[in-house]
């Protein structure tokens, strides 16, 4: 048997929600975020991107901003972007694409699994 065999191009991964997942949802799954391009039924399979280039809605106030370049973290509980890791409680998204100022609704980042 070969030791590795290909499978897909991991642009997207299978998934199969316990409850109905919006467009444009995030879903964090240990520490893989991605997101549904497409509504997902409960107990359906879908799938969600693990790869691409999302604006994502971010933390404002108190001087959060985000510099090309910089990591972004998922913040679960508030739904939001933030600049750091929360002590490990958020999860990486990945790069920021676009600068963001504090006074901005979203960021542009790119997903990095």
């Amino acid at each position: 048997m070969a030791e590795a065999m290909f499978v897909q191009d991991g642009e997207s991964i299978d998934y199969t929600p316990g409850s109905d997942v919006a467009s444009g949802q995030v879903v964090v799954q240990g520490d893989l975020v991605g997101v549904a391009k497409r509504p997902i039924a409960a107990n359906e399979p879908g799938s969600l991107a693990i790869v691409g280039v999302f604006d994502f809605a971010k933390e404002a106030g108190g001087g959060v901003t985000f510099a090309v370049g910089a990591v972004a973290y998922w913040d679960a509980t508030n739904k939001v972007a933030v600049a750091t890791d929360g002590g490990g409680t958020h999860k990486r998204l990945g790069k920021v694409f676009l600068a963001a100022a504090d006074a901005d609704a979203t960021v542009r980042v790119k997903l990095l699994p």
